[in-house]
């Protein structure tokens, strides 16, 4: 294994055993993540993210093909694997309800073997980063659903884990706490040269902002794996536009002739923002007449530069929502 590959897969696969038949979770999956670099998985739920996650933390076997975490295969060499990872998902409950933000992270920090004097002080250390230290003492059954994570995030780290797998991180939190663990992470990986983060998350702004690569997943394939800007170069050649519809406008609207790829998203201000691509550029004016004629009420009309989530739409057909139904492979 080459020194400078955190993680590589050589046509893996598993499969699960179902009432209806065999499923296909993962289908031959080629990837490799270099050491020092956040690696983006997005997909919607089912899509084989949770499994290829399980196999590369060593709580899943493959069914065929092989995994390598920093150089081990996760078959054969779990144990060292585990020595060298650790792993934080969004809205777990880690730890114990009874015991204190502090004494919770202590209790982790000896499990992980970490000499006393180091864990005290990094514990402290984290408490203040993530704005916790007034909450030291409470227990954890008290926390709010975002100090919880971000408690989560700290036993996540605690270890100096050589590659982090962080699922869903932000997941459920509010603007203000997923900007801090945004900012967190990009100080900790600049912190010590060649940590690893492999990254899954359904918003994708999250994603291109932290990734140095994504890798998009649906139906247990790769799809496409790129830069952020690489991705959206797949559709320089797209005529990509936006609109803004007042809230109560929105509500009429039934169809919009001559487009595609079609998504709404609600605005803070009481607006609708509709994006959409169309086929012919000479049809914006008749798309601004129908508007227009069957009274609504426009307040913004724009061509815009291809998004993530554009690249998402193009290659696996519906948009990435964080409330999807749960189905995980």
């Amino acid at each position: 294994m080459k020194d400078v590959i955190a993680i590589k897969t050589e046509n893996l696969g598993r499969t699960y055993k179902k009432e209806k038949g065999v499923i296909e979770a993962l289908k031959n999956i080629n990837i490799e993540v270099n050491k020092g670099e956040i690696f983006g998985l997005l997909g919607p739920n089912g899509a084989g993210k949770t499994t290829l996650i399980k196999i590369l933390t060593t709580l899943l076997l493959p069914t065929s093909g092989k995994a390598y975490v920093l150089g081990h295969d996760v078959e054969k060499e779990t144990l060292s694997i585990r020595e060298k990872i650790n792993m934080v998902s969004g809205g777990e409950w880690a730890g114990y309800g009874i015991l204190t933000v502090k004494e919770n992270l202590w209790m982790f920090s000896q499990f992980y073997g970490i000499p006393s004097k180091k864990a005290k002080r990094d514990i402290d250390k984290y408490l203040e980063i993530f704005g916790l230290k007034e909450d030291a003492n409470t227990k954890i059954s008290k926390l709010s659903t975002g100090m919880r994570q971000k408690m989560n995030i700290i036993r996540g780290i605690l270890s100096s884990p050589e590659v982090l797998f962080l699922d869903e991180p932000t997941l459920g939190l509010d603007v203000q706490i997923a900007r801090t663990v945004r900012s967190f992470i990009k100080v900790w990986m600049k912190e010590k040269e060649n940590r690893t983060i492999l990254l899954t998350t359904h918003y994708l702004n999250e994603a291109d902002e932290l990734c140095n690569r994504i890798a998009i997943i649906d139906n247990g394939e790769i799809h496409a794996l790129d830069t952020p800007q690489g991705l959206k170069k797949l559709l320089k050649n797209k005529i990509l536009y936006s609109i803004e519809l007042e809230r109560e406008s929105y509500l009429k609207l039934k169809e919009l002739p001559y487009t595609t790829k079609f998504t709404v998203n609600p605005m803070k201000d009481g607006k609708i923002e509709i994006k959409f691509q169309i086929q012919d550029e000479g049809k914006i004016v008749e798309i601004f007449n129908y508007l227009k004629d069957n009274g609504f009420t426009l307040t913004s009309f724009r061509k815009r530069e291809p998004t993530l989530e554009d690249v998402f739409i193009e290659i696996v057909g519906k948009e990435l929502k964080e409330d999807e139904e749960r189905v995980s492979y």
